[in-house]
């Protein structure tokens, strides 16, 4: 592997007696798409809320290229961003001006050109007057897409990043993701169910189950050594 853009060093975290992420250690390389996969309850969520400083781990350290994020954390969050269904924006503001908002907050230069720009290519013109509450599921994921793209993040986390997508939609927002990581040469780490999406752009895969690591390696390792033609047949069976 290259130098790592995320190192995770005996990581726990616990809520009482319940462990949801269990010591867990990996490394992910710089300039890459790499999924983070596993059952509901896996760990998914509570691993990407510490990479991106919202959870406080139990125990163990996270590096993100090469910073500590429990000592450097808001020199190192200037370089992250994040997307997910399970968060959303203010509902009141309209998206511009949720746009505007999150812009200043990351120190975005230039920051009309920038969301104009990002608006256009992920088609969501029609929808900067409208107060973000009353757009649909599927609006709202490209809508936090475009939020999580304003900075041009060096770490972008995304959760579920084709949530509620009609089928060509999502191969549209894959496409995009893919290019602005080759554009970019940025880190983009991405937990979905959708075993197909994973497989189609992820190179490198982190398997949790009940908190601790199942697998981490090459996708088409995983697959060739089990003797399955994809990566959702391994997980059926």
């Amino acid at each position: 592997m290259s130098r790592s853009s995320i190192e995770i060093n005996k990581l726990s975290k616990n809520y009482g007696d319940s462990d949801v992420i269990k010591d867990i250690t990996f490394k992910l390389p710089q300039k890459g798409i790499y999924g983070i996969l596993g059952k509901n309850g896996a760990g998914k969520t509570t691993l990407l809320a510490m990479l991106m400083g919202l959870v406080t781990p139990s125990s163990g350290d996270i590096y993100i290229f090469g910073k500590s994020l429990k000592y450097q954390k808001y020199e190192i969050l200037k370089d992250i961003n994040f997307q997910s269904p399970y968060v959303e924006l203010p509902k009141k503001m309209t998206v511009l001006q949720n746009l505007h908002f999150y812009a200043r907050l990351y120190d975005v230069k230039n920051y009309q050109f920038v969301i104009n720009k990002i608006s256009q290519e992920l088609k969501i013109e029609e929808l900067l007057m409208k107060n973000y509450g009353s757009l649909s599921s599927g609006q709202k994921t490209r809508v936090n897409l475009c939020k999580s793209l304003l900075n041009k993040p060096r770490l972008l986390l995304l959760d579920e990043p084709t949530a509620s997508l009609d089928i060509s939609t999502s191969e549209f927002v894959r496409n995009y993701i893919i290019n602005f990581q080759k554009k970019n040469n940025s880190t983009v780490v991405i937990t979905s169910h959708d075993l197909v999406e994973i497989e189609l752009m992820c190179s490198y895969l982190v398997i949790l189950e009940k908190g601790s690591i199942f697998y981490k390696g090459s996708i088409k390792t995983l697959i060739k050594k089990n003797n399955y033609k994809s990566l959702k047949e391994f997980f059926l069976k």
